[in-house]
């Protein structure tokens, strides 16, 4: 991979560039190399003309199906789920690297991580790299945005593009409500004059961290629960709890082994009710919306910036490229202009799909260089040529290719690869790599990476605001 710095790198002969793949109007190989699809801005019969609010919520640690309405029966999530049934649902939604800021970074950019300079969390985006904002406030739209940032820092007083709402700083079982009724209360008392963007971000289910990485300090195991009366309300663990699949060396360092089945089952206890935190904040600005009488003109999207371990793999948290961590909710509604109760199974899609679908229905082109594919046809039910593969970065040097049926996940300098038929094996217990039957599977998957990361526009890493350099120790004085 090239590294450049912020300008369009040139091809050479015969090497397929961003540029091409732009070209190529997402057929084919552009569209399996990604590109944002162009021409897609012109009204569509029966369409409203007017271009609608944008209401984008990303929440922080929640997996794809930790909601009810994708399958979760210990957690209730009303509100996620008046989401799904009353707008489109992709199941194959995957963020582009399962931690926090790089996550975001492409969530509000359209590109991968190398190519907005935040491979690690605390970094802000490269200043080439336009976000949401940025991009809609000159085209006339009024963008706020309200909670977690981590593009340097947490909870920012001022953000690039946007007018910030303040709601103070903390975890998200203090901080999450008064983010909410600061959105709920500038949407409904907003002026009319312009649509707006606003960016609802909340930490929630996030919280679990503080509880999941203190290991067996939260509950150590001789002590038992801390509530005996809970054990009959506990989740059961996943099929793939104790999976240990042959993995690249830097997985083992996640692996838990201290917990107890019962610590495993209230960690996943905690997760449920930190799941329905979240549910009733964005409850509140769904009834929002709807109080100020613009559901049918407001494009509502959802999405987490990536999952959480919930005891599969012997995992909690993020950080590695399985299912747990990687897939991630995208719901998008609006009554109107939005399927509704259309639940997509088939179609790829990636947290790069945020900036260029609300830049579809906002009427305006994407930034040029955007990785990312409007889901604007998808969520109208219009046939589009479309993706064959979406990647994400784990760990700094490690790679995940998806494609329908396989999983490829490789880390640089690592000689184990991972590759998991996810159709036979859904859970992720058994990785293929070493399997004759599936050699030209595994050489296919490798070239389509390789392929990829020569369309990416790298920049160098921005500066970390959380790693600071260690001082040097001083030398002892001579004579001592």
């Amino acid at each position: 991979m090239r590294k450049v710095s912020g300008k369009r790198r040139r091809g050479k002969r015969g090497r397929v560039t961003r540029r091409d793949v732009l070209k190529a109007g997402a057929v084919g190989l552009g569209a399996a190399m990604t590109g944002c699809a162009r021409g897609a801005n012109a009204p569509h019969a029966g369409q409203p003309r007017t271009r609608p609010n944008l209401l984008l919520i990303v929440c922080d640690q929640l997996g794809l199906d930790a909601i009810a309405a994708h399958g979760w029966p210990d957690a209730k999530t009303p509100n996620l789920d008046r989401l799904v049934h009353r707008g489109t649902t992709f199941i194959e939604s995957h963020s582009t690297n399962p931690v926090c800021s790089p996550a975001r970074s492409s969530i509000m950019t359209g590109r991968m991580p190398v190519e907005t300079g935040v491979v690690t969390n605390g970094r802000p985006i490269h200043a080439s790299r336009p976000n949401l904002g940025q991009w809609l406030r000159p085209q006339g739209y009024e963008t706020v945005y309200c909670g977690k940032w981590h593009l340097p820092g947490s909870y920012q007083a001022a953000i690039g593009g946007f007018a910030v709402l303040p709601a103070g700083a903390g975890q998200g079982d203090l901080l999450d409500t008064a983010v909410s009724n600061a959105c709920a209360a500038w949407i409904r008392n907003r002026p009319r004059e312009k649509p707006y963007l606003m960016v609802a971000s909340f930490m929630q289910p996030h919280d679990i961290c503080h509880w999941g990485n203190a290991r067996g300090n939260r509950m150590p195991p001789d002590l038992g629960l801390p509530f005996e009366r809970l054990r009959d309300r506990l989740p059961g663990l996943p099929p793939n709890h104790a999976s240990e699949p042959e993995a690249p060396e830097v997985l083992a360092r996640h692996v838990v082994r201290t917990y107890s089945e019962d610590m495993w089952r209230y960690y996943l206890y905690l997760y449920a009710r930190q799941v329905e935190m979240l549910d009733a904040d964005v409850g509140r600005l769904l009834d929002a919306v709807e109080a100020a009488g613009e559901l049918e003109n407001t494009v509502i999207a959802f999405t987490s910036d990536h999952g959480d371990g919930r005891a599969r793999h012997l995992h909690v948290s993020k950080w590695y490229p399985y299912e747990e961590a990687v897939k991630v909710p995208m719901i998008v509604s609006c009554p109107g202009r939005v399927n509704e109760g259309q639940r997509d199974t088939t179609h790829l899609v990636s947290g790069l799909d945020v900036m260029p679908t609300l830049c579809d229905y906002a009427g305006v082109e994407p930034p040029d260089g955007c990785g990312g594919l409007s889901l604007r046809p998808l969520l109208e039910g219009r046939g589009t040529p479309w993706r064959k593969f979406v990647v994400s970065e784990w760990q700094t040097k490690g790679r995940v290719l998806r494609t329908p049926q396989y999983k490829y996940a490789m880390f640089e300098g690592d000689p184990v690869e991972m590759l998991f038929d996810m159709k036979a094996d859904p859970w992720e217990m058994r990785n293929a790599h070493k399997d004759p039957a599936l050699a030209a599977v595994l050489a296919r998957h490798r070239k389509l990476l390789a392929e990829y990361q020569t369309t990416l526009d790298v920049v160098e890493p921005t500066r970390s605001a959380e790693r600071r350099p260690r001082p040097k120790p001083k030398r002892p004085a001579a004579g001592t």
